[in-house]
């Protein structure tokens, strides 16, 4: 089962696209600028639906159960349509994804340290060896 959930994350409209299937959620985002109509909605759905279905499908799964029913209360289901919100399970994909993507950078950061490191020790040898030299 797919949701496509829009909600205003200030300062932008975000669109998120959970997939549901045997108790494992996987979930994708997309950022849009200003709100979007529901002509623009499935324009994008039709351009784009494929593209960020695939992503969704390589985003990496976490556990969660299948969506709950809605509230009968008309007044608690209007409430809940006025802020919602993507499902915990699709935050926590989604928060595994960035997470991913925060150790890959501090990796490649770590890296990139200890390089410049190495080379400023190694021209700090080369400094004293020519001091020593006498030249």
């Amino acid at each position: 089962m797919a949701t496509l959930t829009v909600f205003f994350d200030d300062p932008f409209w975000v669109a998120v696209l959970e997939l549901h299937d045997d108790g494992r959620v996987r979930a994708t985002r997309h950022v849009f600028g200003a709100e979007p109509t529901d002509a623009e909605l499935h324009q994008f759905l039709l351009r784009h639906g494929t593209a960020l279905l695939a992503r969704a499908e390589r985003a990496a799964p976490v556990d969660g159960a299948e969506p709950a029913a809605p509230a009968r209360n008309p007044k608690r289901l209007a409430r809940e349509a006025q802020r919602a919100r993507p499902g915990t399970a699709a935050q926590e994909a989604l928060r595994k994804e960035l997470e991913l993507r925060k150790q890959a950078s501090a990796a490649r950061s770590r890296q990139d340290r200890e390089a410049h490191a190495e080379h400023r020790r190694a021209a700090r040898r080369a400094r004293s060896r020519a001091r020593h030299k006498g030249h």
